[in-house]
């Protein structure tokens, strides 16, 4: 599994706009073959944090050249953010726990 953790800043006074395009954006990379999951999540600071999986590299590497998706990386460096950073990682190890799961085993 391939996980990219997108971190970043917002200018001000573009959240409404800014949202329209992640909720583009989320429902493309879930029309991406090899796509599992994303989540988001805002800090109290205004930092966005975005944890994206993807199957494999070659799924994550799709995601990010996808035409639509390169337009709107652009547009939100040159409009949207004062910072960000991007990490591609690649899972070595995952263990869970799910105490309703454990309940229903029983």
């Amino acid at each position: 599994m391939i996980v990219t953790v997108f971190r970043s800043r917002l200018m001000p006074g573009f959240q409404e706009e800014y949202v329209k395009l992640v909720d583009r954006m989320i429902e493309l990379a879930r029309s991406m073959p090899g796509y599992i999951s994303h989540k988001g999540f805002l800090a109290e600071d205004g930092e966005r944090c975005t944890i994206v999986e993807f199957e494999s590299e070659e799924a994550q590497r799709a995601w990010r050249m996808n035409p639509e998706h390169r337009e709107a990386q652009k547009k939100a460096r040159d409009v949207y953010y004062s910072s960000y950073s991007v990490q591609i990682c690649e899972l070595k190890r995952e263990s869970k726990f799910d105490r309703n799961a454990r309940i229903a085993a029983e």
